[in-house]
This record gives C-alpha cells, sequence and structure tokens, in this order.
C-alpha cells in the first residue's frame, strides 16, 4: 500500500454521515489511473480478459483495505474523543448542576464499555487478514443489540440536552468558561462547544451502516464474507431504525405522562373548536361501537401491537391477551400501592396520636414501686424508641411509597390516553376502507397510536416488574422496622424488670402471686359495686336568681318542700295562660297536667301568678332542711285536728351559697355603692337594704363594701364533688 496520512477533520452536525478522517495519498487514484490504462492501452498490460479482470479485482482489494482501515482508525478515534468527554471534560465542569450533566452526558459511560469492547474485538481481526472481512461481519451481527441498547438511551436524552446547551448561550460568562474547557481539551471541537461532541455519538451509529456498505460494495459478490456483511449493514440500518421509533416513543411518552395543574379557569381558556370537535367525534366514535353501527377494530389490534400486514386469528388473540395480561397486572400493582399507601398514611396518623399520649408524665398519687418502674420505661420508649421508629419509618417506607406512586402516574395517564387514540385510530382506519386514502394529519394520528401502543406493549412488563420489586422491599423494609421495634422494646423493658421486686419469683409463684392479688382487687371491686348502688348522686339543681331566697321561703311554708320545682331553662309564654319564667325560677306544682288532660303542660304556682310551664322545662328542687325545722314542719300536722287557729309556721333556712357572679357591669353613683365588672366574683353580706328592701344587695368586692342592684348578680354554682362518696 503507497504511504499516505489521515486527516482529522471536525464533523459536520448537518450531515451525521459524513466521515471524520480522510485519506490523502495517491494510492487513492492509483485504481483510477489503473483502471484507464486497462481501457486505453489493454494489449500493453496484459493483452487479455484475464488482465482487465486481475486489475479489477486488486483495484477493488485496495478500496476494500481502505473501507476497513477507515473503519478501525474512525473507531479509535471517537474511543478517545468519548474519553474525552467522560473523563476530562465532565470532570472540569463542576460549575454545573449535577442534573444537567446526567442530562448532557447521559449514558455515556455505557457506550464507551461498549465501543471499547468493540474496538478491540476489531483490532484482533487484523491478524488474520484473510478472514479479516468475514470476522468484522460476524463482529457487527453480535454487538447489534448492544449499540441499540446504549445508543437508543443516548438518542433519546439528546433533544434535552439541546435544550440545556441553549439556556447556557443565554448566559456569556458561563458560555465562555463552558467554551474555554472544551477548546483547552478539544482544539478542533470550536465554537461549536457541546454541540460538537454531543452529536458524535449520533453521528457515529449513523456512520456504521456507512462503513460497512462501503466494505461490502468492495467485496466480490461470490466471496464468503459477502453474505456476512450484508447481513451486518441490514442489521445496523435496522438499528437506527429501531434507535428513531423508539425516540418517538419516548416524545409520545413525555408529552402525555406529564400532568399539568390548570385552574378550572385556565381549563376553560384551552377549549376550543378544535378540542370540542376532536372530543365530540371521539365520543360518537365510542356510542357507534358500543351500539353495534360500527366494527370494532379487532381485539388484537386494540391491545396488541398493531400489525403492518394481515396476521392470523391466533396471533392477535395471543397478543390481546398479553397486552390484557399486562394492563391488568399493572391495574393490580397500582391499587396495591395505593391501598398500602393509605394504610401507611393512617398507621403514621396513629403513631403521632399515640406519642401525644403521655399517660405516664400524670401524677397518679401511687407510692414508689412497680408503677415507677413502668413510668420510667414509658417515657424511655415515649422519647426515644418511638420517635426514633417514626423517623425511620417515614424515611424507609413511607417516602419510597409516595414516590412509587409518583411514578404510577406516567403509565396510568398512558394507558387512560391509548383508549383516546385508539377511536382517532378507528376513525381513520374507517375512512381509509372507505376512501383508501388518508391526509397527512391522519397519517400522524395512526402513527402517534402505534408509538404508543408500542411503548405500552415493550415497556409495561420491565415497569410491572421493578414496581413489583419496588414494592416488595418497600414491604420487606416495614417488617423489619417493626421487629427491630420490638427487640428494642423488649430489650429495654428486661432492664426494668431486673429492677421489679418479684423479678426473681418464678413463674408458677409469680402466677399464684397475680392470682391472688387479682382476687383481692376484684372482691375490693364488687364492694364497692354493691355500695354504689346504694348511694344516690348529689341533687343537680340550678342556681337560685339573685334575691330569690324570701320567695323561695314564701312557697316552702305554704306548700312544703316536696312540691317545688325549679326552671331548668328560660320559658316564653306563647299561649293563653302559659308563664314567661327566666332559667333558675322557683315555683310549686298544682297540676301535673292541663284541663284538657294533656301532661306536658303543669300548672305552677310563681308566689305572684299562676299559668302553665312545659313539663320538660321542670325539675325537681332539692331543700334541705335542718332537725328542728323539721320537726317544726311536722309538729303542726299533730294538731291539726285542734279548733285553735293553726300556727305560723317556723321559717325555712334554705341552703344559700354567698358567692355569686356580676353579670352586668355597674358604676357607683354614691360612696353607699359599690362598682362592678361583668363576670368578677361578689360576696353578699346581706341580701336586702337596711330597710328590708331586696332590690338591693349588700356585697363585698375587692375589700371594697357597698350596695349593688340585686338583679345584676347571679349565683355561682359550687364545685360537684367528683365521683360518689360511700357511705361510712
Amino acid at each position: 500500500m503507497s504511504a499516505g496520512t489521515w486527516r482529522v477533520r471536525p464533523p459536520d452536525p448537518c450531515d451525521p454521515a459524513e466521515s471524520l478522517y480522510t485519506w490523502e495519498t495517491e494510492a487513492q487514484r492509483e485504481p483510477a489511473a489503473m483502471a484507464e490504462r486497462g481501457v486505453d492501452e489493454p494489449s500493453s498490460r496484459t493483452g487479455s480478459s484475464d488482465g482487465e479482470d486481475q486489475v479489477s479485482e486488486d483495484r477493488s482489494l485496495l478500496h476494500q483495505r481502505l473501507a476497513i482501515r477507515e473503519l478501525m482508525d474512525t473507531e479509535v478515534s471517537y474511543v478517545h474523543m468519548l474519553r474525552l468527554c467522560a473523563l476530562d471534560i465532565r470532570s472540569r465542569l463542576q460549575q454545573l448542576p449535577q442534573g444537567d450533566l446526567d442530562i448532557l452526558f447521559s449514558n455515556i459511560n455505557d457506550i464507551i464499555k461498549v465501543n471499547s469492547k468493540l474496538l478491540a474485538d476489531l483490532q484482533e481481526t487484523a491478524s488474520r487478514e484473510e478472514e479479516q472481512v468475514h470476522l468484522i461481519g460476524n463482529l457487527f451481527l453480535e454487538f447489534q443489540e448492544e449499540l441499540e441498547r446504549v445508543y437508543k438511551v443516548y438518542c433519546a436524552s439528546y433533544d434535552q440536552a439541546l435544550l440545556l446547551v441553549d439556556t447556557y448561550r443565554k448566559e456569556p460568562e458561563l458560555q465562555q468558561e463552558i467554551q474555554g474547557i472544551i477548546e483547552a481539551v478539544v482544539p478542533q471541537a470550536g465554537p461549536s462547544g457541546l454541540s460538537f461532541l454531543l452529536v458524535i455519538p449520533l453521528q457515529r451509529i449513523t456512520k456504521y451502516p456507512l462503513l460497512l456498505q462501503k466494505i461490502l460494495e468492495n467485496t466480490l459478490p461470490d466471496a464468503r464474507a459477502y453474505p456476512v456483511l450484508q447481513g451486518a449493514a441490514s442489521a445496523l440500518r435496522d438499528v437506527n431504525t429501531n434507535i428513531n421509533e423508539y425516540k418517538m416513543r419516548k416524545e409520545v411518552a413525555s408529552k402525555y405522562t406529564t400532568v399539568e395543574q390548570l385552574t378550572l379557569r385556565e381549563r376553560l381558556s384551552r377549549i376550543n373548536t378544535h378540542t370540542l370537535s376532536k372530543k365530540t367525534t371521539r365520543l360518537s366514535q365510542l356510542l357507534k361501537q358500543e351500539a353495534g353501527l360500527v366494527p370494532r377494530v379487532s381485539m388484537g389490534q386494540r391491545k396488541g401491537h398493531i400489525p403492518v400486514i394481515p396476521r392470523s386469528k391466533d396471533v392477535q388473540q395471543t397478543e390481546n391477551k398479553e397486552f390484557d395480561d399486562l394492563e391488568e397486572r399493572f391495574h393490580c400493582v397500582s391499587l396495591c400501592v395505593t391501598e398500602m399507601k393509605n394504610n401507611v398514611a393512617v398507621y403514621l396518623d396513629n403513631l403521632e396520636a399515640f406519642l401525644h399520649f403521655r399517660p405516664q408524665e400524670c401524677d397518679l398519687d401511687i407510692p414508689e414501686g412497680p408503677v415507677v418502674q413502668s413510668c420510667s420505661l414509658a417515657r424511655d420508649l415515649q422519647l426515644q424508641a418511638f420517635p426514633q421508629f417514626k423517623q425511620r419509618l417515614e424515611g424507609l417506607v413511607w417516602q419510597p411509597l409516595c414516590s412509587l406512586a409518583k411514578a404510577m402516574t406516567g403509565p396510568q395517564n398512558l394507558i387512560k390516553k391509548h383508549l383516546d387514540k385508539l377511536l382517532d385510530f378507528e376513525r381513520v382506519e374507517e375512512k381509509l376502507l372507505e376512501v383508501g386514502s388518508v391526509t397527512y394529519k391522519e397519517e400522524v394520528v395512526q402513527h402517534t397510536f402505534q408509538a404508543l401502543n408500542s411503548l405500552l406493549v415493550a415497556e409495561l412488563p420491565q415497569f410491572n416488574q421493578l414496581a413489583m420489586q419496588w414494592l416488595g422491599h418497600i414491604l420487606c423494609t416495614l417488617v423489619a422496622l417493626q421487629r427491630d421495634l420490638a427487640e428494642q422494646v423488649l430489650q429495654r423493658a428486661e432492664g426494668r424488670l431486673a429492677q421489679l421486686p418479684h423479678h426473681h419469683v418464678s413463674e408458677p409463684a409469680f402466677k399464684k402471686l397475680m392470682e391472688d392479688a387479682l382476687g383481692q382487687a376484684g372482691q375490693q371491686l364488687r364492694s364497692f359495686q354493691e355500695n354504689f348502688e346504694t348511694v344516690l348522686p348529689p341533687p343537680n339543681t340550678q342556681p337560685l336568681l339573685p334575691g330569690s331566697e324570701r320567695q323561695v321561703q314564701s312557697l316552702l311554708s305554704r306548700y312544703g318542700p316536696g312540691k317545688l320545682y325549679q326552671v331548668t331553662s328560660s320559658t316564653s309564654g306563647a299561649g293563653t295562660l302559659d308563664l314567661t319564667l327566666p332559667r333558675g325560677q322557683i315555683v310549686v306544682l298544682l297540676q301535673n297536667k292541663d284541663t284538657k288532660g294533656n301532661s306536658s303542660r303543669w300548672l305552677v304556682d310563681t308566689g305572684g301568678c299562676r299559668g302553665y310551664v312545659p313539663a320538660r322545662k321542670l325539675e325537681l328542687y332539692q331543700v334541705f332542711l335542718s332537725k328542728e325545722e323539721l320537726r317544726g314542719q311536722v309538729e303542726p300536722g299533730k294538731n291539726s285536728q285542734c279548733l285553735t287557729p293553726e300556727p305560723t309556721p317556723a321559717p325555712v333556712s334554705v341552703l344559700t351559697v354567698t358567692q355569686v357572679v356580676a353579670m352586668y357591669p355597674f358604676v357607683a353613683r354614691s360612696s353607699h355603692e359599690v362598682s362592678l365588672q361583668a363576670g368578677q366574683p361578689v360576696t353578699v353580706l346581706e341580701a336586702q337594704d337596711k330597710k328590708g328592701n331586696p332590690e338591693w344587695s349588700l356585697v363585698e368586692v375587692n375589700g371594697q363594701r357597698g350596695y349593688v342592684p340585686s338583679s345584676f348578680l347571679a349565683r355561682a354554682p359550687g364545685p360537684a364533688q367528683w365521683g360518689w362518696s360511700l357511705p361510712s
């Protein structure tokens, strides 16, 4: 081979298939000169057709060697450039956020790994020159799946990386700093900067079919390596086609998985004639299918992959069952995630309420002993063990569970959108059957549904598997946290139990001790229950109105204590003979029904007037009398048969409470009066003035004495005794 050199030139982003190298040598033009000489002077060379065939073979072999050399040398330079991007340039761009670096360089490390292995295998073929072409073809067939796997990920994120590059260009200082770093490492990048580096993997994967095709064109058709090279070139073209389809699927997925949080006004503002027409068409198509007016697309096409060529019924049913299983499994996983998230949320709420409940901090008024040890253990668990468990539960279970639920949103939206796009697709299919052609927009509808459907069929199995693994790890973590909590509580409890007085007692003896203690406590409880049933609760009476003691005494003297009732709530007389009485008024029951026999209206006497009051607003008034007073009320009954006039009954002393509360503010007008504030406690010294007028009361407020209106005061009910008291 003639001597020459390879010159590196920057790739043109507009032409990804352009070679990164150019071979500058006279040998490149030698085959053409040999061909000219073979045509003009055939007799001077060989003088026969065999000579021409030999020249043609030599020329093809030379071009084949040059194409192989171009493939291997450009691969060396390409891998070197990838390593510069992944190691030197990325490590120097520390001023960019880590998220930006992940988007810019994507999975470049995976590409380096695959291409480095490919390069090493290509270099090994150089030692077997006779079989090199055949080995190269087999090598690319072996790397077909790996190349597609790594390059489709990079190409899918390429557009997003370009958006970041555009944002950097809007910041001159940052752009200048990035440009300086790139030019220092890769001078041939020029002003393109990041764009030059990011497009290199795209150019390389599209260049492989061209390089293999160039080798194939210079290989004899009857050569052993020809069909292998032909298959390799076709395989690499399929790789590029699959990458383009994958990229389109990702674009569709990113479009429909994003859910915007819009207000009602924003949603209404987006409604237009196109939206209404599209929704109406879909609804019409669905109703016609449900009514049986139009045939449905076969279930194999509805749920499975949309076939390009007609397929048998069995194949369509198999695809339909596959997609049905995937969709059903996804909904099952989604339901499990939702239920578990709700359960963990309730669990955390209950745990929070449990942490706020601290009975060990209450003063139980129990002497030192086991209770103190129990409170100490509860306090220790409340301050350390349970808060730590709650913190770990939120970090290791709740947050991953929320992330998993959020990850389920994208596939859910795609599955919901699948039905809408399916209706659009069926409408286009109907038109295609009727008319025989569709518009460009309708072709876009077909391609969109096919891309969406293919994406779901291809990726739902992987997503379901990962989601189940994720959910399984969360459940295992929850069980582990519960087990750790139980062990921690048991460990702390064993330390406290060692300090109890009966920790050395054997289990049978401790059981007998507990039975005796419980039996004794049960006997005390039964005794208390028997006494409890014979004890009446203290009377529950309303406070008396200010200045009503004389009225009570008058009613007691006329009717006795058995007929006195107290108004539990204010009444408003709405009918004839109905009384309007304030709450706390003392009345006497004259008859427990009205003239019509209605027992819900009682006839009462207030000491000044008579009338009807609702029975539900009356309550028997309890009066406590001394022995002398009771005797004074009984003795007149004994002499009731005597002809002498009935003696005046002895005055009855009603238990009064001197502590009252001011209902209204009062301003003193003279030195004999005292000022009051609403709600202020007041001590009543006398419930009348010096002339016996009950409208004024002598009180003491804050050490000052004076008169205030009796109607401005209200009785303050005394504190009721808590619980029940046993008789002595």
